[in-house]
């Protein structure tokens, strides 16, 4: 046995070994949503086990989480769309006109606490009668997604050579219609993960939806609550309601994972 080959065993075995470890949470969470409670709480756990369909019928029966569903929907979409719809000028104007300090005040605003946030939003919604509206929740949720648009976005835009906007400019073109007709099309990987990401942050924001939505805009994080009384917990409910949520976020970033790749890497090879 050469030396290469022991070298791709042990590679192999260390892979296998870290994606267990990084799977098993996972896992676990999905094979207690086909259990009983009583299988759940059973001491060993039980690996062999008579799968049933009832907690999925509570989540999507008795729970109403379409509903949820659709309201975190609304709200990621709506945010992600207005921070693009901000963040992608604000990122091209960072990136050519070498703007250190407003990146620097947005990355701030991704790096302070969110919970800073929830004080001055409360008493800002609440006086403007925007409490459980989908208005609050999309701006709270825009601190999240904005600053990721940003920053990923002004390091992609230097990765696109100056000649080719200079180019349509020496041409007739102005400089807006060079941004939106030549580089946003250029810029479609970068796009697609500042996209991705953002969206996968809003949906499974907890924090803001807790102080910020009642019934009427309750999000699926938010909507985990309702198997949790104070006599008990509902594992299989909460387990089931859990690989309702992971189950978009984890279909979205298999879709768009080699643009993911794509775009992080061609930002972090720059300069």
């Amino acid at each position: 046995m050469n030396k290469k080959l022991i070298l791709n065993i042990v590679f192999y075995l260390l892979v296998t070994a870290i994606a267990l470890v990084v799977l098993f949470p996972f896992l676990w969470m999905l094979s207690s949503s086909f259990k009983t409670q009583v299988d759940i709480i059973s001491w060993p756990p039980k690996l062999f086990f008579i799968p049933t369909l009832q907690n999925y019928q509570k989540v999507f029966g008795e729970q109403d989480f379409l509903k949820y569903f659709l309201n975190s929907t609304i709200v990621g979409a709506v945010s992600v769309g207005l921070s693009l719809l901000i963040g992608l000028p604000a990122a091209y104007s960072i990136s050519r006109y070498a703007q250190k300090r407003l990146a620097v005040f947005i990355l701030l605003a991704r790096l302070m606490p969110g919970i800073s946030f929830l004080v001055p939003w409360y008493i800002i919604f609440s006086r403007l009668n925007l409490m459980d509206s989908y208005v609050a929740l999309i701006l709270s949720h825009m601190l999240i997604a904005l600053p990721i648009v940003v920053w990923i976005m002004s390091t992609y835009f230097s990765t696109i050579p100056r000649e080719m906007e200079e180019s349509a400019m020496v041409d007739g073109a102005t400089r807006q219609y060079a941004f939106w007709a030549i580089i946003l099309p250029l810029s479609g990987p970068g796009i697609i993960t500042a996209t991705t990401l953002s969206f996968i942050f809003s949906w499974n924001n907890f924090m803001f939806s807790q102080v910020l939505s009642m019934e009427k805009t309750k999000t699926l994080p938010i909507a985990v609550y309702n198997f949790v009384s104070y006599a008990e917990v509902d594992w299989g409910g909460v387990m089931a309601a859990a690989v309702a949520i992971m189950a978009p976020a984890i279909i979205l970033t298999m879709i768009f994972q080699k643009y993911v790749v794509k775009g992080l890497t061609m930002g972090a090879v720059k300069g």
